[in-house]
């Protein structure tokens, strides 16, 4: 098996484009998407379908009245003064995924960088949604059935990268056996400067620093540092659905 990386969202576009028909792509957002998707599914969710922009959780919501919309921009939950008249009903905090509220529902997210990294790796013969949170549950999936390629692939900030997903793509990459690429190698080799204190590590990434500054969002950034707390694994469709695979 043959492991890479991708690194930045830049490299999103050619991802998009590639054969990935025996490749197991691995999306890491972990601040916050792909934690907050985790612990949704952990927490009873039927499923969360990622779309790209705002219209598009709307449409979807008009076809499933009782879908919740979940969402941010800028880190903060979308208003009725960004979509148009409605309040989602969630943001992109994990800790607002309380079983009481997702149990058996169908959610709608869209957020600036995790669903764009999971619509570019739709193409491949598996997607899976990761976080620190089931990071070791997908490294036993993708050594029980090793893919001849494995991408890992980091959503990054904006158009930069974003140190907490290459973090975890170098801890995930530690878990499997398989041939790195340089960018793997670098990643593997980040995570390792950080391993000893991650929660520390994290809290000093650009994403958790900004959230840090919101007194509401604070605990999200020790929330998502957690190891292994979930023996799950999210697995895209292709519907598009993540749900427990």
């Amino acid at each position: 098996m043959t492991i890479e990386t991708i690194l930045s969202p830049a490299e999103l576009p050619a991802l998009a484009q590639r054969d990935l028909s025996n490749a197991a792509c691995v999306v890491f957002d972990i601040l916050r998407a792909t934690s907050t998707f985790v612990t949704a599914l952990q927490n009873g969710a039927r499923e969360i379908v990622p779309v790209g922009d705002i219209p598009g959780a709307l449409a979807r919501r008009q076809l499933q009245p009782d879908t919740l919309l979940a969402g941010e921009r800028d880190g903060v939950r979308i208003c009725a003064e960004q979509s148009g008249g409605v309040d989602f009903d969630l943001g992109n905090s994990p800790r607002e995924f309380r079983p009481e509220r997702v149990r058996g529902k169908t959610i709608v997210s869209t957020t600036t960088n995790g669903t764009r990294a999971l619509r570019a790796s739709a193409r491949a013969r598996v997607v899976l949604a990761s976080s620190f949170l089931n990071l070791a549950a997908t490294a036993k999936f993708l050594n029980q059935s090793p893919p001849e390629q494995l991408v890992l692939v980091c959503a990054g900030t904006g158009e930069g990268v974003a140190l907490e997903d290459i973090f975890a793509a170098g801890a995930l990459a530690g878990l499997v056996v398989g041939n790195y690429s340089d960018a793997t190698e670098m990643a593997a080799r980040t995570y390792l400067s950080a391993k000893a204190d991650l929660p520390a590590a994290l809290a000093s990434t650009q994403n958790a620093r900004r959230l840090l500054a919101i007194p509401d969002l604070r605990a999200d950034v020790a929330f998502c540092a957690q190891r292994d707390i979930f023996k799950l694994v999210a697995a895209m469709n292709a519907e598009g659905a993540i749900r427990v695979g």
